[in-house]
């Protein structure tokens, strides 16, 4: 169970990791639970993120991910096991989310956002949002519009 810790693997001294902030925690547990072979108790986890972490700061870490929806846990034994709830890509989509829904003005914050995509992101997503509405029929309104086409607005058409 050896191997690099990934504390020492993304983060230069000592010193240096001691001031890790939540989401560059957060990025190490996952990146750990990621490597695991299955389901991985705290100690696990700890044990690869380095020896200046405290297990309870673990435990931390990853009860603010399970209340995320980022991670899931099983009971092992008195402990949990804990597994990654999607891959990167879904994780960076549920962050994406979570700033969304934390904003009063979504469609200005969509309007922004989409106004500043690359022409390639913007055929990406107008593929996306094309093949959502051959899956459903129609796609869902943006919420507070209670229209079908407020993709259209945020791009300016």
């Amino acid at each position: 169970m050896g191997g690099t810790p990934f504390g020492k693997a993304l983060g230069g001294s000592g010193r240096e990791r001691a001031r890790r902030g939540q989401g560059q925690l957060e990025a190490q547990v996952l990146a750990a639970l990621h490597h695991a072979p299955g389901p991985a108790t705290a100690a696990w986890v700890q044990e690869r993120l380095g020896d200046d972490l405290a297990y309870t700061t673990v435990m931390t870490i990853l009860s603010r991910l399970h209340a995320k929806g980022a991670v899931t846990r099983e009971r092992a034994g008195r402990a949990y096991a804990w597994t990654p709830a999607a891959d990167e890509a879904g994780l960076a989509a549920l962050r994406m989310r979570r700033v969304l829904d934390s904003e009063p003005d979504r469609d200005a914050v969509l309007t922004s956002f989409v106004s500043a995509l690359s022409a390639h992101d913007e055929e990406v997503l107008r593929s996306l949002l094309a093949r959502a509405e051959d899956d459903d029929g129609a796609p869902d309104p943006a919420p507070g519009t209670g229209r079908a086409d407020a993709s259209d607005e945020a791009r300016g058409g």
